[in-house]
């Protein structure tokens, strides 16, 4: 098994609420998140623990589509959002800080586990340093896209 891990903070002048809406809004992800391009929400109720969806984004040049769920929910501080894909596993944890009463600390930290051997394994390793600087960078834009959705208003 190989692990590599990715973490990128933002600060966001908005309240933590408002922050929390946005991240958590599963049928307006794409008019928050420049790199998605649709969302199909599987389960029902509010977000929370359990909640699964279909997200497709835009990467290196293609769409891709995984279907993600929520493992951990502590409303409006922190939640995690899993996924399995072609032999890995996949976990997002988002942490939410309120540093004031308008101004909201993001870290979204994400790990990667190959769960196979083989080739992903081989692959992981050759391209961990691309892929790394590639999944920080897109972390990032999501965290531009959404500090843009969000300043100025309030919760």
């Amino acid at each position: 098994m190989t692990r590599k891990t990715v973490a990128v903070e933002r600060r966001i002048a908005a309240d933590q609420a408002t922050v929390w809406a946005a991240l958590t809004d599963l049928p307006g992800m794409e008019r928050v998140l420049t790199g998605v391009t649709k969302v199909e929400v599987l389960s029902e109720g509010g977000f929370g623990v359990g909640t699964r969806w279909r997200e497709t984004r835009r990467m290196f040049g293609k769409d891709a589509t995984e279907e993600m769920w929520v493992t951990a929910c502590e409303v409006p501080a922190r939640y995690v959002v899993e996924a399995e894909s072609h032999g890995s596993h996949y976990v997002s944890e988002w942490d939410l800080r309120a540093d004031g009463p308008v101004t909201t600390t993001v870290r979204m930290t994400f790990t990667g586990t190959t769960t196979g051997g083989g080739v992903m394994a081989v692959l992981t390793k050759v391209l961990g340093r691309v892929g790394e600087r590639a999944v920080s960078k897109a972390i990032a834009k999501d965290l531009d896209d959404v500090a843009a959705a969000v300043e100025g208003r309030t919760g």
